[in-house]
């Protein structure tokens, strides 16, 4: 199977799988936009955390699966090379951008979607 582009969240996918994970994700966006307006002046804020590629032990599973264990490595340093920021994620990063949109740093920011990607949203 190909290694999909570093801004999926899961690695091999087979080419049936692309339209649906992409119906998804669009699905949740717009469900985000539609609630907000559902819940007006309650408080309660939403937005969408749209991660790029993370190393995780479950994308190294699925890349080990997909090409053998010797190369997930080379997989992953070739993930994070077509990265304007040269690197896949830390899971530590997720971490820290889902506790910003859950602070008070963030509490005049609703019904947006996050790309925690790295930049690869924007090429």
């Amino acid at each position: 199977m190909p290694v999909r582009p570093a801004n999926m969240s899961v690695a091999p996918m087979s080419d049936r799988m692309v339209p649906a994970y992409g119906g998804a994700k669009a699905a949740v966006r717009n469900f985000i936009r539609a609630w907000i307006q559902d819940i007006k002046g309650s408080g309660i804020r939403m937005n969408v955390l749209s991660p790029g590629a993370v190393d995780t032990e479950s994308l190294r599973h699925a890349l080990g699966m997909a090409q053998g264990a010797d190369q997930v490595d080379p997989a992953i340093k070739a993930m994070g090379e077509g990265n304007p920021t040269g690197r896949i994620a830390d899971p530590r990063e997720m971490g820290k951008a889902a506790v910003f949109l859950s602070s008070d740093a963030s509490s005049f920011i609703t019904g947006v979607e996050l790309f925690a990607d790295g930049g690869m949203a924007q090429v």
